[in-house]
């Protein structure tokens, strides 16, 4: 299982390697600048996603999901910066591209599918407006049948009728809304789709169709997804691979029949628990403790005051990320070479 190489995981630099993960973060770090101090929601992250498949982000809120999703468009805004780290789509670091380079790589490289399909389109303009827009402003001098045989083939791939071309977004439902982002974001092919908690506002059968659209899409495009939620039983269900964050850093990375049937972090663990099943009816077990704010983070491993397992080195050293023998990713030092 490649999910990151000893470059990555070591933290140094490292372009893609010729047949290498179509997209590779290397120590991406994140940092905003408040009138209270520095918060810094993204500590280093490294990880690398072959093309054709799924990875899932878990979390609880505020642990760097969506920040990760926005550092990685280059789209995070003031007084947020990106202080760090570099992101490979194929053969490009996006980190080192100007403006008009990178407005050109979002939607033909990398392309995000945002949270609430309600607020993203304009509610002015049609559909087919909006997404003649979107290829207009990266393909140039594409003929109009050309565009029209493009934005049919996006609404078609998300199982949408073309007459939703002509459809302003207040004339669609929930579902068909989220599917209309899913063919923007389809339109122009690109490597990686990062899809932020598509699911969260709609009922159980419309997320169902959703995340079948979203896989129909990535078989016949062979793009990575990430997608971005809280829904363990999604993740279990649809994804390859399952990463987990915690305070702005990831925690351990894993395929997704390892992260459900032998996490390795105390906190993958305390998540995995804390699911319903059939055997405790009515009981809940919830994790103890709250989650940390980022302008005061704990010493050591951000999770110690929480983890059943907590060492005084815990309390004092930050763990590494450890490359276990079978692939898996984890930060802890339960898993440190030597212990």
């Amino acid at each position: 299982m490649n999910l990151a190489s000893t470059d990555t995981a070591s933290g140094r630099n490292a372009g893609p390697a010729a047949g290498g993960p179509v997209l590779r973060v290397n120590d991406l770090v994140v940092t905003y600048y408040t009138d209270l101090g520095r918060a810094r929601a993204l500590d280093n992250v490294s990880f690398t996603l072959q093309a054709g498949t799924k990875m899932g982000m878990v979390g609880e809120s505020g642990s760097g999901k969506s920040t990760l999703a926005l550092a990685m468009m280059r789209m995070i805004k003031p007084p947020g910066r990106i202080e760090g780290g570099s992101v490979w789509v194929g053969g490009t670091d996006l980190q080192a591209l100007n403006e008009e380079e990178m407005r050109k790589a979002r939607l033909s490289k990398i392309a995000y599918i945002p949270q609430g399909a309600m607020n993203s389109l304009n509610p002015v303009m049609r559909v087919g407006a909006q997404m003649v827009d979107a290829i207009k402003s990266h393909l140039r001098g594409e003929s109009a049948s050309a565009i029209n045989d493009r934005c049919v083939w996006a609404l078609k791939s998300v199982d949408l009728d073309p007459s939703v071309f002509h459809m302003y977004p207040h004339e669609l439902s929930g579902g068909m809304k989220q599917r209309v982002c899913i063919a923007i974001g389809i339109l122009l092919r690109p490597e990686v789709i990062i899809a932020d908690e598509p699911t969260s506002a709609l009922d159980v059968v419309t997320q169902r169709q959703v995340m079948e659209t979203i896989d129909k899409v990535q078989d016949e495009i062979n793009s990575a997804v990430i997608l971005i939620g809280h829904d363990m039983g999604l993740m279990a269900q649809t994804m390859d691979h399952v990463a987990v964050m915690y305070a702005g850093r990831l925690v351990e990375l894993a395929t997704v029949r390892e992260m459900f049937t032998s996490p390795k972090h105390p906190y993958s663990q305390a998540l995995i628990s804390s699911l319903p099943t059939l055997d405790n009816k009515g009981q809940f077990k919830g994790i103890p403790g709250l989650a940390p704010s980022l302008l005061r983070l704990p010493s050591g491993c951000a999770f110690h005051p929480r983890c059943p397992f907590a060492s005084d080195r815990s309390r004092t050293e930050k763990p590494k990320v450890n490359v276990l023998p079978g692939g898996q990713l984890v930060a802890c030092h339960l898993y440190d070479q030597g212990n």
